[in-house]
């Protein structure tokens, strides 16, 4: 069989590599840093003998994920496999400066009034009743429309602009803010309609989806509980995993790759290569040559990126604040957080790291741009400890309003994403994300670029998945095994997934699909043009 090159090691990169070895392809991965996983994997936090693990930031697996999900099912783990280190968590806990805290449960609705709060935004509790009608009628809109709609034209408007927040209520907007900040790092005025409405609608499917769970977190940091079982499997396998050993450029002739060279100055060939490495590095790799190739890798460099990194505090006590996810509803910097040690049943805290630490909260911060309530300063504008800090006391303002839940005293230590670098105007991020901004679709490359030794396996690739996660990685990943399989006459393919929407839309689907070829609007689009118009004059008279 073939021998293919892989360029990155992170979950694209890895997923790409279970494919083809698992089909006698043979298989070469080179990854720049010294381990693999990518932004999912765990790192030394404490300098002890047996660290304690930080990470990027904490990794959650909702139920409408489906290729993470096989994967890990194909990947040994003692007695059993990866999939067995899938613990469901059981409620969100909303955390709110002014207001009281609110408690979702991500249990299957088992009655028509809990059917009726599900579809309720979990932010909306509050909000007025127009504001989570309109909101709702917005949804069944994108629900409703054909593929091509949502590609063509969805896509190229703002969430904002779709669910016409400017006429809605502040409450709306503020509450809007923070739900898709929190999700996507991404804020509602610059993310496309297609991938928020999307990705919403398949969170709340997925609560309503009685045969999975609503959410699922791992039972020990992702690199124990995932990445290096899946490594030692690959190796197994027979593929050759290189890390700390990061790639350079492409070496094109003729149209095609000619060889890999890497930084250390050696030269790869293989037969196939694969680019796998996350969006902000991909164009390092494009040379005009490559891109006359295949233009839409000249796209890559187009594509948006925000900042949605974690801070790790390790705690005297396991404050486990919630059975799953903390949401700080109107904090600065836009947090999410989950207390970890309460899912880690097999991961032997008090053997790692200070002999105080028993419990772990890992905090992401989405919004980077926002002044803080501490230094008054942007995340972007701090030091790095000053980030630590600020974070620390945005979490005491949420938490701390009914009872005191974080003090001072129960500081151990932290660890901060050393993604996050210093400089001399504040701090620069070495890990950004991918975001999906209005009009990016197009900017998008397939797996497959018709270069005829070239695929591409990152979450900035076309997928069904679509939001930059574990998920669309794992997704490119298997669509560029695909390729190469088509290419070298295996007829045995990786499974793809579309995302799963009730059938009871499909008629509406079909009817708009004719409507989009004939040119005609959506049906809903005359309604939301004169709502529009209504609000404007009635909010100036």
């Amino acid at each position: 069989m073939p021998d293919v090159a892989i360029v990155g090691g992170g979950i694209g990169g890895l997923s790409v590599a279970h494919e083809l070895v698992e089909r006698d392809f043979d298989v070469t991965v080179f990854e720049a840093n010294d381990r693999f996983g990518g932004k999912a994997r765990s790192m030394e936090a404490t300098a002890h003998r047996k660290p304690l693990h930080g990470e990027h930031g904490f990794r959650f697996f909702p139920a409408f994920y489906r290729h993470v999900f096989e994967t890990m099912e194909r990947i040994p783990d003692g007695g059993g496999t990866v999939a067995d280190n899938l613990v469901e968590t059981e409620q969100t806990l909303i955390a709110a400066v002014d207001g009281p805290e609110r408690v979702a449960t991500g249990a299957t609705p088992d009655s028509l009034r809990g059917w009726l709060d599900a579809a309720r935004p979990a932010f909306a509790e509050d909000l007025p009743r127009r504001d989570v009608a309109f909101l709702l009628e917005r949804m069944l809109y994108l629900l409703t429309s054909c593929e091509q709609r949502r590609a063509e034209e969805l896509d190229e408007v703002s969430w904002w602009e779709f669910i016409d927040a400017e006429n809605r209520s502040q409450e709306f907007r503020d509450r809007l803010g923070y739900a898709v900040q929190s999700l996507v790092a991404l804020r509602p005025q610059v993310g496309s309609a297609r991938t928020v409405g999307s990705i919403y609608a398949q969170l709340l499917f997925g609560q309503m989806n009685p045969d999975r769970p609503t959410e699922q977190i791992l039972n020990g940091p992702t690199s124990e509980a995932w990445i290096d079982p899946w490594v030692e499997y690959l190796t197994a396998q027979g593929v050759d995993l290189n890390p700390g050993r990061p790639a350079e450029s492409f070496e094109v002739s003729g149209g095609r790759i000619d060889s890999l060279a890497l930084a250390d100055g050696e030269r790869v060939d293989a037969d196939a290569f694969v680019l796998a490495v996350p969006v902000e590095v991909a164009p390092s790799f494009v040379s005009p040559e490559l891109a006359e190739v295949a233009p839409e890798l000249g796209d890559i460099a187009q594509l948006d990126t925000a900042w949605m990194n974690g801070v790790q505090y390790y705690l005297t006590e396991d404050v486990t604040l919630s059975r799953g996810h903390q949401v700080y509803a109107d904090a600065p910097w836009a947090l999410t957080s989950i207390s970890q040690v309460q899912f880690w049943d097999d991961y032997d805290i008090e053997g790692r790291g200070p002999e105080a630490v028993e419990g772990v909260l890992s905090v992401i911060a989405s919004d980077w741009d926002t002044p803080g309530i501490l230094h008054g300063k942007p995340a972007r504008e701090c030091t790095r400890e000053e980030i630590i800090t600020e974070i620390w006391a945005q979490l005491k303002t949420h938490l701390n309003t009914e009872e005191t839940r974080l003090t001072d005293e129960m500081l151990v230590d932290t660890f901060l994403d050393p993604a996050i670098v210093e400089t001399e105007n504040g701090v620069e991020n070495r890990s950004p994300l991918l975001i999906n901004t209005v009009g990016s679709l197009k900017h998008r490359p397939p797996a497959d670029v018709g270069v005829d030794n070239l695929v591409l396996a990152a979450d900035y690739v076309q997928t069904n998945s679509d939001l930059a996660s574990m998920e669309s990685a794992n997704e490119a990943g298997r669509r560029a095994a695909n390729a190469l399989f088509e290419r070298y006459g295996v007829g045995d393919r990786a499974q793809v997934w579309e995302l799963e929407e009730p059938a009871v839309f499909e008629p509406f689907k079909r009817q708009d699909r004719l409507r989009y070829r004939l040119g005609l609007p959506h049906p809903g689009e005359v309604t939301q043009s004169l709502r529009s118009v209504s609000s404007r004059l009635l909010g100036s008279a």
